[in-house]
């Protein structure tokens, strides 16, 4: 999942960003609310945590424009302790959730993930495709209660699959999703995590379809082995 940190404190911005980047999300980072409306006029990430106090153009600024757009992205703000009218308009304009600074990074996680659950329409930590689990929040994959060892990006390309089963996700669609601005890209690097992936989940009778020319496809759950 890729996530927009818009945040112009640059020690709390690189703090989040390294918790959120061992947690497997890819991070975009930006200071500025012009930088960040920009951002998300391109609709590729899933999630915005936004600060409301930026230089410029505000974050309550930034939220409107977004909504304004018809973009569904979900936005969780960040204001001050004592801003309550702050928040109060924040969630007027369509922000889903909101924290107040100083926040514990436990809890900021925890309500990203319920909001990328959210977002996915998928009300719990778990996603299924016939007897394999995905726990998104311990980070973890299991066929039946036997536990399967990805890597970090293993894992996240198979939850993209796992959150879309039934539907094609193009290899341009997992790049946007798993990778940020700052990170490199080998020309071959999705055939390979699905490759490795296959090598771990077809013996157990789990496949993921290569569609020529579109990308890949688990079908769905009652389909699965």
């Amino acid at each position: 999942m890729r996530i927009l940190l818009v945040e112009d404190d640059k020690i709390l911005a690189e703090a989040l960003s390294r918790a959120l980047v061992q947690s497997a999300y890819a991070v975009d980072v930006v200071e500025t609310g012009e930088d960040a409306d920009n951002a998300l006029a391109m609709e590729i990430h899933d999630l915005a945590i936004l600060d409301i106090g930026l230089p410029g153009l505000s974050g309550l600024d930034v939220l409107r424009r977004l909504r304004a757009r018809k973009s569904h992205v979900p936005v969780l703000i960040l204001t001050a302790l004592d801003a309550l009218g702050d928040r109060v308009r924040g969630l007027d304009l369509g922000a889903d959730d909101y924290m107040s600074k100083p926040f514990e990074l436990p809890e900021l996680e925890a309500r990203v993930r319920a909001l990328l659950r959210r977002g996915s329409a998928n009300p719990t930590p778990f996603l299924h495709h016939g007897r394999l689990s995905l726990d998104t929040v311990g980070r973890r994959v299991f066929y039946d209660k036997t536990p399967i060892e990805l890597s970090a990006r293993e894992l996240a390309v198979l939850e993209l699959l796992m959150m879309r089963e039934g539907r094609v996700v193009s290899k341009e669609h997992m790049v946007n999703h798993l990778y940020g601005w700052g990170d490199e890209v080998g020309a071959n690097a999705i055939e390979v995590y699905v490759y490795r992936i296959r090598k771990k989940l077809e013996p157990l009778g789990c496949e993921i379809r290569t569609v020529r020319g579109m990308g890949y496809l688990m079908e769905r759950g009652d389909a699965a082995g």
